[in-house]
């Protein structure tokens, strides 16, 4: 590495192997239990959860440190509804033909459908953006790098986080996403990529048990 002005590695705590594999253990055995929750309360949420939740998000690994995202957080029953409206012009159109027969069938196990009432029950809506041009500074209209990969690695913190905090969330993808930019005011240079729903989840919340299907390690990792 070159020589650059430079601060100390955060300090680690001390641990033994033992400890370590322990405490891998337990992440995972917290982590496990996150689903995907389409059933929702609207239950107030303090904010500052929301608040800590996206600090941890921007602490994510990203290119260059440009940390090229924008987290906007919807608490409006207004915002929240012309969003649902408009999300769900777009998946009626994906249900109704613009989504081919392998996509459908793929998507049959889980029991998704048009009908996105979440979007309006949740007290938290965070729609995240991808940005195109920015910096570290403020102002700052630089080319930024690895957007896609940087967001995608913030995103998995913040629900990480928000799952760490004791809330549901859920990830909705929408396509062509590109109303959440006008919606929520955000420029040109902005990409959305994903909205997280966030929130308690209602009392007769269900997971379809496809989803509770994990590949187990041996099929997802090889050692070489």
């Amino acid at each position: 590495m070159h020589n650059v002005p430079s601060v100390p590695y955060t300090d680690l705590p001390y641990l033994s192997n033992e400890e370590r594999i322990a405490a891998a253990a337990r992440f995972y055995d917290e982590i496990k239990d996150r689903r995907s929750c389409r059933m929702f309360t609207d239950t107030p949420v303090p904010r500052e959860v929301i608040e800590h939740a996206i600090r941890a998000a921007g602490s994510a690994p990203n290119g260059a440190n440009h940390q090229p995202w924008h987290f906007a957080v919807i608490e409006s029953a207004d915002i929240k509804a012309r969003i649902r409206a408009a999300a769900e012009e777009e998946e009626r159109k994906f249900y109704d033909g613009k989504a081919g027969d392998d996509w459908l069938d793929a998507l049959a196990p889980i029991g998704t459908d048009a009908d996105k009432e979440f979007l309006t029950i949740a007290p938290y809506l965070i729609v995240v953006f991808g940005q195109r041009k920015g910096g570290i500074e403020p102002g700052d209209m630089k080319q930024n790098y690895y957007v896609t990969e940087s967001v995608g690695l913030a995103c998995g913190l913040l629900l990480t986080a928000l799952h760490k905090a004791g809330l549901a969330t859920l990830t909705h993808t929408p396509s062509p996403m590109g109303f959440l930019r006008e919606i929520c005011g955000r420029p040109a240079h902005e990409k959305p990529v994903m909205i997280i729903v966030a929130g308690l989840p209602s009392a007769d919340a269900t997971v379809p048990e496809h989803a509770i299907k994990k590949k187990p390690l041996d099929q997802i990792t090889s050692w070489l």
